[in-house]
């Protein structure tokens, strides 16, 4: 079990420049998290070099992108991309002639999932062929790497890689009952994970959200040595997500969004970080705060630890820029609502019972229960209708800020980074902001 360490104080120090080298290791879609890392990185001058995931064809084949698509792709990462299909996971793969993973999986139904059984060995095979395919690819990549990074240059590794949901029709249904339901919709979270079709998902959540970065450490290991030799300086980043402090009663306290299935993978990402520290290689793995995206949304409840940051603004020196951000959020409440009572509603949310005995560090990720479910899942129906537009919530505010803060704190931590694991709880995220609106 890794342990809960916070950063607590403001990085401050800077060692990237222009000429040196920023690779994002995930392809950019949108916006979210990595966003403020780009931004921090083109503001110390450094070249933005991505990856690509690539497409798939009409027979599910992977392939580099068209020339329009990698044109739109730089566009929005504004900068290069290296165009080298870097698909992570082996949902689609197998050796040839024979079936995938999501073949196998697709005759499952709401009704037989968690009786059918998976020849193991075949999915053995297609996980040797995904690895293989990743590892070439990662090598083709770092070839075209080793002519942009010039000796002396320091080096900014950022992974991004996550997720590894295979696209079978059943796992919809399972997931909004897992994640969503209440009363005889409620589905244990526990009859997934004992199933086979949750094995392999866990397996391939571990191959996409973990594995991968422990490819990128080793695969560019003779980058790495190169530059030190020359003077300059090589590190890693990685997402991950391990709950959260939030201020409940006045004081910052750990809590989670507990029934997350990915948790298991992103440990094992907490250990792939550790593992390299020891061996002197600075990587480190970023704890972020909860936050509504197109992804997290499938989780429901999830969002409900996000309302704390706005007290957290007022009681770490946010000053008129915080009473903004106050204003904002009631200005998206129903009219009879008041964005005190509302917060008040959480609170009394994080002191129930049900709540409070899931709040546990060392048992986490727990299995979901029906009674976690009504209190969870009803709770964020309630605080959702309380505002004038489900089409903007204050989760959504918030979340905005919450990424504007992480990226900055990344950035600067990395150029001399404190542990390999790093949380970034309500506090530091309160104290930048601040300081960056006041």
């Amino acid at each position: 079990m890794t342990a809960l360490t916070p950063l607590r104080e403001i990085p401050k120090q800077n060692i990237f420049k222009q000429g040196d080298v920023f690779v994002l290791f995930g392809e950019l879609f949108g916006r979210g998290y990595v966003n403020g890392l780009i931004d921090e990185a083109r503001d110390a001058g450094m070249t933005i070099v991505g990856i690509t995931v690539g497409r798939r064809d009409d027979d599910n084949r992977l392939r580099p992108l068209t020339e329009e698509e990698l044109a739109a792709a730089e566009d929005n990462l504004g900068g290069r991309i290296i165009n080298v299909p870097m698909m992570a996971g082996f949902d689609l793969d197998a050796p040839e002639g024979e079936p995938t993973p999501t073949d196998m999986l697709g005759g499952m139904t709401i009704k037989n999932w968690q009786d059918e059984k998976l020849d193991w060995s075949q999915v053995e095979r297609c996980r040797e062929v995904g690895v293989k395919r990743f590892k070439d690819s990662m090598a083709q990549v770092v070839a075209e790497l080793e002519d942009m990074i010039p000796d002396g240059a320091n080096a900014y590794f950022a992974h991004t890689m996550a997720g590894g949901i295979p696209k079978v029709k059943v796992f919809l249904a399972i997931a909004n009952r897992i994640y969503k339901g209440r009363g005889a919709r409620f589905m244990s979270s526990r009859a997934l994970l004992d199933s086979d079709l949750g094995r392999f998902i866990m397996m391939n959540f571990d191959e996409v959200s973990a594995n991968t970065f422990q490819y990128l450490i080793e695969g560019t290991t003779q980058i790495r040595q190169r530059l030190q030799k020359s003077g300059g300086e090589v590190c890693y980043s990685a997402y991950g997500y391990h709950g959260t402090e939030i201020l409940i009663n006045g004081e910052y306290r750990w809590q989670s969004y507990n029934n997350y299935t990915q948790g298991y993978a992103k440990k094992r990402l907490e250990g792939i970080a550790e593992e390299a520290w020891a061996k002197g290689i600075k990587a480190t793995v970023f704890n972020c705060p909860e936050i509504r995206t197109n992804s997290s949304d499938i989780f429901v409840g999830v969002e409900l630890s996000l309302f704390p940051l706005l007290t957290s603004l007022k009681i770490e020196g946010g000053g008129d820029w915080a009473e903004s951000q106050w204003e904002a959020c009631r200005k998206l409440l129903s009219d009879e609502i008041s964005l005190e009572g509302l917060l008040q509603n959480i609170e009394d949310y994080n002191a129930d019972e049900v709540i409070t005995e899931f709040r546990n560090y060392e048992a986490w990720p727990m299995d979901n229960t029906e009674a976690l479910a009504e209190v969870m899942v009803g709770t964020s129906g309630d605080i959702t209708a309380k505002h004038k537009d489900k089409r903007a919530l204050i989760t959504d505010h918030l979340s905005g800020l919450v990424l504007e803060g992480t990226g900055p704190l990344m950035f600067h931590e990395m150029s001399n980074p404190s542990a390999p694991v790093l949380w970034l709880n309500h506090d530091i995220i309160a104290k930048q902001l601040n300081m960056m609106h006041n």
